[in-house]
């Protein structure tokens, strides 16, 4: 055996020794099939060719081990998680509170905000609270929740619609698809 090196692995890896099947089918460093042999076997194989020994599929009958350079392999796939998390969008929950007692212009600037946050591909949670004795006029609440649904009606559709959490009426847009 010309390398003896241990690499840090953790317990979950099937690599060099932490393999403990008997018989494994062996894949060389080229693709090419080595056939079925034993673990011992197999590593001796592999430390030739000064390489890991790296269980691939060890549910099947018997386990398939490849002869690679295992340090690189996990360099690569961590390179290609790397990638495609950057290509990834994560959608946004962008809250808004709103009142029953709300003015026109303060109506209108939330709706820009709203319509800013579903242009953006963000959902929006709006939020109606409900102080001291406005928990009797519900009904007003719903229909401002109503009117403001209709403004981003051509953006947005209704994600989760208005129910009462306590004194919280809570609704949440999603952006169209285009």
């Amino acid at each position: 055996m010309s390398r003896i090196t241990k690499r840090n692995n953790s317990s979950d890896e099937l690599v060099n020794e932490n393999i403990r099947f008997k018989d494994v089918l062996v894949i060389g460093p080229n693709g090419e099939q080595l056939g079925t042999m034993m673990r011992r076997e197999a590593l001796e194989k592999a430390y030739e060719y000064e390489l890991d020994l790296f269980c691939v599929a060890p549910q099947a009958t018997p386990p398939v081990c490849k002869i690679l350079d295992y340090g690189k392999f996990k360099f690569e796939n961590q390179k290609k998680a790397k990638e495609a998390k950057k290509h990834q969008h994560i959608t946004e929950i962008k809250p808004l509170r709103l009142s029953p007692v709300i003015d026109k212009h303060d109506f209108e600037t939330k709706l820009k905000h709203a319509k800013e946050f579903l242009a953006e591909g963000n959902k929006v949670k709006l939020d109606m609270r409900f102080k001291g004795r406005m928990m009797t006029r519900i009904e007003v609440g719903q229909k401002i929740l109503d009117e403001f649904v209709t403004a981003v009606s051509d953006i947005a559709t209704v994600d989760k619609s208005a129910s009462m959490e306590g004194r919280t009426m809570s609704l949440v847009l999603t952006p169209k698809k285009k």
